[in-house]
C-alpha cells in the first residue's frame, strides 16, 4: 500500500522545473506493469489533431504491437480510446473477428490476454494505456480501479502540465505584446519631433511606410528608435 502511493505521489508531481513528457510516461507505463503483475504495457496519446501516436511502453515487443495497432487501426487501444471505456479481460485466442490482424499478432508474441484503460478527464479522452499478459488471468474489480486511478491521475498530471506551458507561452505573448506597444509609442514621438507633427499622424506615417514594404509594424518603430538611418524614407535622417 505504501508502495503503491509512493506511485500516485510520482505521477502527480508534474510541476517540477525538469518536468519530461516521455520520462513521466515510461514511468507510467513501468509502474502499471509492476502494481498489475502484466507482462507489458504501452500507451498511446491523441496528437492535436485526434490521432493517436506511441509514446510509451515497458517492453519494446509492446512497442511494435502498439504501432501495428496504429498501422492497422483496429486493436484494445484504439477502441478504448474510442468508446472512451476500459476494455478488460479480453482473451486474445477469442478475440479474431473482433481484432483479425491484431489479436494473431498479439498471440505470436507471447501475449494470452489484452486490457486497455483511456487516459480520460470528464468528457475528454487524450489517451490510452494497453496492458499485456502472458496469461489469461483476469483481472479484478479492485485491480481495475488502481490501474484506472493510475490513468487518471496521469491524465490530470498531463493536462496540468499542458494548461501551464501554454499558459507561460501566452504570457510570453503578452508581454512581448506590450513590449511592442512601448517601443511603438517611442517611435511615434520620435517622428513626431523630427517630423514636427502630432503624435496621431507620426504613427500612421509609421504604420502606411510599414505597409508599403511589408514591415512588421513593430520592427520599424523598433529601428526608428535603435537606428533611424536604416529607414530613410520614414525618418527623413541622411
Amino acid at each position: 500500500m505504501e508502495k503503491l502511493a509512493e506511485i500516485f505521489v510520482e505521477l502527480a508531481d508534474t510541476l517540477v522545473d525538469d518536468f519530461d513528457v516521455i520520462e513521466f510516461l515510461e514511468a507510467l507505463t513501468k509502474q502499471t506493469a509492476a502494481v498489475s503483475s502484466s507482462a507489458s504495457v504501452g500507451l498511446l496519446l491523441a496528437d492535436p489533431h485526434g490521432q493517436l501516436q506511441y509514446m510509451a511502453s515497458s517492453a519494446e515487443s509492446v512497442m511494435l504491437l502498439e504501432l501495428f495497432q496504429l498501422q492497422y487501426r483496429e486493436g484494445p487501444c484504439l477502441d478504448c480510446f474510442r468508446m472512451g471505456q476500459a476494455v478488460v479481460n479480453t482473451d486474445l485466442r477469442t478475440a479474431n473477428e473482433r481484432w483479425p490482424l491484431f489479436a494473431p499478432r498479439a498471440i505470436e508474441a507471447g501475449f494470452q490476454a489484452v486490457h486497455a484503460f483511456p487516459l480520460r478527464h470528464r468528457h475528454k479522452v487524450i489517451g490510452a494505456l494497453n496492458l499485456f499478459s502472458t496469461a489469461t488471468g483476469r483481472l479484478g474489480p479492485a485491480d481495475m480501479r488502481i490501474i484506472q486511478a493510475l490513468a487518471d491521475v496521469a491524465t490530470i498530471g498531463l493536462l496540468q502540465e499542458r494548461a501551464l506551458r501554454n499558459s507561460e507561452i501566452l504570457s510570453e505573448q503578452l508581454q512581448g505584446a506590450l513590449n511592442s506597444r512601448i517601443v511603438i509609442e517611442q517611435a511615434k514621438g520620435a517622428l513626431a519631433r523630427m517630423h514636427g507633427i502630432d503624435v496621431d499622424s507620426a504613427f500612421v506615417l509609421m504604420r502606411d511606410y510599414s505597409r508599403r514594404r511589408n514591415h512588421r509594424l513593430s520592427d520599424v518603430a523598433h529601428a526608428v528608435i535603435a537606428d533611424p538611418k536604416s529607414h530613410r524614407g520614414l525618418t527623413g535622417l541622411s
